[in-house]
């Protein structure tokens, strides 16, 4: 279709474009046209796209009027690609405590950056992993207890009035006999760490025994099996947790919202008849609803840290390299991260100092930079941080959002002195359309042999629309957005050369409502998508470390993450900042609609 191809854009050097505050650079929104589909509109939808000569034409023009021809196919770009996002380590100013080698030994230098939280017995909190391990060693509760009380809540949740489809997976015995070997280990005083016998839920996307891995689908399983935990997951094991089961996901990993038609759509705790959030939705709203106090996902585009936002629990995805993908399923080699959705800042860093670390069978090919773990025995202010935002992006999201995190930035600024500088940051919407671009090649390599040997019927509506897209991109389209990769790396250089973090809302709107239609096909709402994703891209494109950290509500009572994004191997600095936050906005948490006690007394 030559006769109609698109002018690229000429992008200009880099060193040329001034990413100050004054900058003439244009902030150009969300360029999506789609309605919003379910049921027989998306089957109709699905039929086109994988029709041989209609899907193509339909598809060409699909990625025109949305600018992929413009900003990224036909692109002219001087740099080169970048393939992938494994940066170099300059080292840091940090001087807490360094990393052992065990991810016990990582467990217990971070506990030892802690305090035990006070609690305000006036507001709601959640149990922490120090709570739960306090519990047992006090022998106020046993492990086989806890998950005694787990297991009948997980059974009251997919009662018909409540259809949370938390899991996809969950095996009574195993649990039960996790809980027995822990009981034991407290019995005879010999805990193997803080998390010893605390649940801990695992995205249906990684291997974990003795469950299949089905990565949301119906076929998965049938076509890779597991036959090993994956390395987190086995870092988890030494430290004694117990894994309770498969949490849902949205199918593939290939949608923003976790509805799921295999498995069942992930509600919120907060309003079940809203979305949790994708694709790690199960592991979100298992935290929320105090059935774990931490869970693992997967973040390939914003995929912990939203579903952690819109369920109001905290959401860390750790630099690109820094926990092993060792036992993830291999949908997006280069932008998919293992993160933690945890009840509050130190939890994530405990689960964080469990799994970070190179695969345990052999040896990496790349050193990693040391672990460094930050001291949270209170919020004490930093001096000098300094806090990047982009004026109009932090701002293009709903009204509501934008004055809770305008205050929560207030806050930071009342009580630690901290610094907000206005900066630009160019060309984020080209960005988010080479990570698409870029995901949804490496989706399609991956899953299309074996897409190809199968029924089709096998796969969901939604994610038959997301495959036909995926398999579009060509290798003009891959390349160039390799380029646009290393052309954003650069302005972030920069950015982070004036700043210690950029400072963004998690999502631009709240959880939006299940519609009835979707049950059996899921939905294709690209606008919805696109704000939910609207910050999340630096994150996984260019490997940067980033958290949420819930900081207030709509007036429908729904949760508003703030989240940072911090320098490559900078967790330390973001995860005091994340907890500074927090310490400004527990006591203002509100109790989910959904909510199980699992240590009462």
């Amino acid at each position: 279709m030559g006769f109609l191809k698109t002018k690229g854009e000429i992008y200009k050097a880099v060193e040329d474009v001034d990413v100050g505050p004054n900058s003439n650079q244009f902030y150009l929104t969300a360029n999506v046209k789609a309605p919003r589909m379910a049921g027989f509109l998306v089957k109709v939808f699905a039929w086109l796209l994988e029709t041989p000569i209609f899907g193509s034409t339909m598809l060409y023009f699909l990625k025109r009027n949305n600018l992929i021809h413009k900003l990224v196919t036909f692109a002219e770009l001087q740099e080169s690609p970048l393939y992938v996002p494994l940066h170099y380590y300059e080292g840091g100013k940090e001087e807490e405590n360094q990393s052992g080698t065990s991810p016990r030994e990582q467990v217990r230098q971070a506990l030892e950056c802690m305090v035990a939280p006070i609690k305000d017995l006036k507001s709601f909190s959640r149990w922490s992993i120090l709570d739960y391990s306090t519990a047992y060693n006090s022998k106020v509760i046993t492990p086989t207890k806890v998950m005694e009380r787990f297991l009948s809540a997980v059974e009251q949740s997919c009662t018909p009035s409540m259809q949370m489809s938390f899991f996809i997976n969950f095996d009574a015995h195993d649990i039960l006999t996790q809980a027995a070997q822990s009981t034991q280990r407290y019995q005879q005083g010999e805990a193997l760490s803080v998390l010893d016998g605390v649940p801990i839920g695992i995205k249906d996307e990684i291997d974990c025994m003795p469950y299949p891995t089905t990565g949301g689908t119906k076929w998965m399983h049938k076509v890779r099996q597991c036959k090993d935990d994956a390395e987190c997951v086995k870092r988890l094991r030494l430290c004694g947790a117990i894994l309770v089961g498969k949490t849902n996901m949205h199918e593939l990993g290939a949608g923003t919202s976790g509805i799921n038609p295999h498995h069942g759509t992930t509600r919120n705790p907060y309003n079940i008849g809203r979305i949790a959030g994708g694709s790690s939705s199960g592991s979100a709203a298992v935290v929320a609803a105090g059935l774990c106090p931490a869970a693992i996902g997967v973040d390939g585009g914003g995929s912990v840290r939203m579903p952690a936002a819109l369920c109001g629990v905290v959401g860390l995805k750790p630099s690109f390299g820094r926990v092993s993908h060792s036992g993830v399923l291999p949908l997006n080699w280069t932008v998919g991260m293992v993160g933690i959705l945890a009840g509050t800042v130190e939890d994530a860093l405990l689960v964080y100092a469990a799994i970070s670390g190179p695969n345990s069978s052999h040896h990496s090919q790349t050193a990693l930079p040391k672990l460094y773990f930050p001291l949270l025995k209170s919020p004490r202010p930093m001096p000098n941080i300094r806090l990047a935002k982009y004026g109009e992006w932090f701002n293009d999201c709903n009204e509501e959002i934008r004055v809770c995190c305008s205050r929560a930035l207030e806050k930071l600024r009342d009580n630690y002195g901290w610094e907000t500088i206005q900066v630009t940051i160019p060309e984020l919407e080209v960005m988010r359309l080479a990570h698409y671009v870029t995901i949804g090649s490496e989706c399609s390599t991956s899953i299309g042999p074996e897409l190809e040997k199968m029924n089709k019927d096998e796969v969901g509506w939604d994610a038959r629309v997301a495959v036909s897209v995926y398999g579009s991109f060509s290798s003009q389209e891959y390349l160039n957005a390799q380029r646009i990769r290393n052309r954003q790396l650069q302005f972030h250089k920069r950015i982070f050369s004036m700043a210690d973090v950029i400072v963004t809302p998690t999502t631009g709107v709240t959880a939006y409502n299940i519609g009835n239609d979707t049950r059996h096909t899921g939905e294709l709402d690209y606008i919805n998508g696109a704000a939910l994703v609207r910050y999340q891209i630096a994150g996984n494109f260019l490997g940067l470390p980033a958290i949420t950290v819930p900081v207030g509500y709509d007036k429908s009572h729904l949760p508003i993450g703030l989240q940072f994004i911090g320098k490559p191997w900078d967790e330390s600095l973001l995860i005091h900042i994340a907890f500074s936050m927090q310490a400004l906005c527990i006591s203002q948490h509100k109790k989910p609609e959904v909510f199980w006690d699992l240590l009462a007394s």
